[in-house]
């Protein structure tokens, strides 16, 4: 265990060159409806939730106008303006239709739309870091990504983030301007974004992995998950964010949750210190399931 409690034990990066955070974040789209649609069921737990998690050492927020839609920023908002020490990021590139639809749009004016919209329901002047969340392969990446440096240099983003690329795409991105941060899916079983972890880690990127505590049969009672964590006297869920700590310094987990015992649960798995025969266990076994 880490003699740092809270958020703090998970060490900082540094996103960009000049906003430093601890490496376990907050992921704000379960503070919604089923199908990440409308308002979640108790909106008062949601606003426990996001002032705990401040409470804790949590100081990366990631959200999306999609979540909700809007329901998510309006939440931040409420919970934690006007963000002191805290930093927010936000996303803009998709569509909502309906519960559980996502149709990606990257028209460039849009996303200058949903930035605008963004600055107001977050009531700040500049947002921290604003990512596209699918690149729009019906618009070329260079009007979609040079939409974001000029919103950059309007003084309304202060730096660029991309969601879901693979590596070409980060290194086309990359020619245009200066990226921060990449949030693809990653965890213990689904490892396809290692290639792009890679890069990230070459460049001083930092990596968001979304769905982070997916372990599936790595969780059952007889998996090392389970053996691993009761050595620790953790949930798998814990052990598998530990892992991903473990795993690169630019890693920046951004497990979320609509209730605050399962947010304290998830930050308490910053001071789990694996060992590396544990993390190469956890590593092969999780290899072996994807």
């Amino acid at each position: 265990m880490s003699t740092s409690t809270g958020a703090g034990a998970s060490a900082t990066l540094t996103l960009g060159n000049d906003l430093t955070v601890n490496r376990l974040g907050f992921g704000a789209m379960r503070l919604t409806g089923p199908g990440v649609w409308g308002p979640p069921a108790d909106r008062d737990e949601c606003l426990r939730v996001l002032r705990r998690a401040v409470e804790l050492g949590v100081d990366f927020i990631d959200t999306a106008d999609s979540y909700g839609p809007y329901v998510s920023e309006e939440l931040i908002r409420e919970a934690l303006h006007p963000y002191d020490g805290v930093v927010v990021a936000t996303k803009a590139g998709l569509l909502r239709t309906g519960p559980d639809e996502w149709p990606v749009l990257g028209f460039p004016a849009y996303l200058r739309q949903e930035c605008e919209m963004s600055l107001r329901r977050l009531d700040v002047e500049t947002i921290d870091l604003f990512q596209l969340h699918r690149i729009d392969t019906k618009f070329p990446l260079e009007d979609q990504i040079g939409e974001l440096v000029a919103l950059q240099q309007e003084g309304k983003i202060r730096h660029i983030g991309l969601s879901e690329v693979n590596a070409d795409q980060l290194d086309a991105a990359r020619a245009i301007t200066a990226i921060a941060s990449v949030q693809n899916m990653y965890n213990l079983t689904v490892r396809t974004a290692e290639p792009v972890l890679d890069a990230c880690e070459n460049h001083g990127i930092a990596f968001i992995p979304w769905f982070p505590l997916a372990a599936g049969p790595l969780a059952a009672p007889d998996g090392p998950l389970q053996r691993i964590a009761a050595e620790h006297h953790a949930s798998p869920s814990q052990l598998a964010l530990a892992w991903l700590l473990k795993r690169s310094p630019v890693m920046l987990p951004i497990p979320g949750t609509s209730k605050v015992a399962h947010l304290e649960e998830n930050v308490a798995a910053a001071q789990i210190d694996l060992t590396d025969a544990e993390f190469d266990t956890l590593s092969q076994a999780g290899a072996a399931q994807a």
